[in-house]
């Protein structure tokens, strides 16, 4: 078991250690990469995916349960801000809105093989169209421009792909060739640029870190087992739903967090250690993965 944990985790941390000392010799500025991969590739990646995934019930089962997934852990937090005296807009979002992009989806397709591809794009695109209108909600007042939204290419590559796929319409080979190939850059990219994001970790916030983990174990925690025990789902989506409820908070926290002014500073601490405690958390929820599902 272990073997198989430690060829599953060694590319992802091998290629987020990349980023790493990449990011410590060149420190190279990853905004116009990052704003490259999120309004390209990851649209392309999306479209390619959701456009040609089968859908039936258990694809419906896995809406929902990523629905509840990302939105109670919110409500979880409602009252365990209020009990240790938390600042809900700053703690409440990074235990909802998780690295579903540039950990999981890679994460998944190394764990559960290639099957697992169109059920971790579908965790992210739920996962992201909630953040950028729940998430931008909970954070703005006046700000809060649903238009804006609506422009956004991850969402447009998205509702496209699910015309596509209703339709059952068949985009051009060629093209669709084109998109496959911009998309599979999508996931290297985000190891990178995480990789290289972590060379940010300030030491101070280890306290703050720490704490963030906790409370993202113990809300995921909670949260799958609400999934467990009310959404019927295959043993394989059951392993992907452990992991993915439980996983560090996703960069986009601290980009609202720093757009609304909510705690940025602590929020930096919460995604950088939360994504660097993965090298703890991560092997022991591959291993229950395993062994109970």
């Amino acid at each position: 078991m272990l073997e198989k944990v430690i060829s599953i985790l060694f590319p992802v941390f091998a290629v987020v250690a990349a980023g790493f000392f990449v990011g410590k010799a060149f420190r190279p500025d990853m905004r116009h990469i990052n704003r490259i991969n999120i309004d390209l590739m990851v649209p392309c990646l999306i479209f390619t995916t959701l456009s040609v995934m089968p859908l039936g019930s258990d694809q419906t089962s896995m809406f929902i349960a990523a629905i509840v997934a990302v939105l109670l852990p919110g409500v979880l937090m409602v009252p365990i801000s209020g009990l240790l005296k938390l600042p809900f807009k700053t703690w409440g979002p990074p235990q909802m809105f998780r690295n579903s992009g540039n950990l999981a989806i890679p994460l998944f397709g190394y764990a559960f093989g290639a099957s697992a591809e169109a059920p971790a794009i579908l965790l992210f695109v739920v996962s992201m169209m909630l953040h950028i209108t729940v998430g931008l909600a909970l954070l703005s007042n006046s700000e809060y421009r649903f238009q804006h939204i609506l422009k956004m290419p991850i969402l447009v590559a998205a509702m496209l792909a699910m015309v596509f796929n209703f339709a059952d319409i068949q985009v051009w080979t060629p093209l669709n060739e084109a998109m496959i190939l911009v998309g599979n850059a999508a996931v290297p990219v985000m190891l990178i640029s995480l990789g290289v994001q972590l060379t940010g970790i300030q030491w101070s916030g280890f306290g703050v870190g720490v704490l963030s983990t906790v409370l993202s174990l113990v809300t995921g925690a909670i949260t799958f087992a609400v999934i467990y025990f009310f959404i019927p789902l295959p043993s394989e989506h059951l392993r992907m739903l452990l992991l993915f409820a439980m996983l560090p908070p996703a960069v986009m926290n601290y980009l609202f967090a720093e757009r609304f002014n909510v705690g940025p500073d602590k929020v930096a601490s919460m995604v950088l250690f939360g994504n660097f405690f993965t090298l703890i958390t991560l092997p022991l929820l591959l291993i229950a993965a395993f062994a109970f599902f």
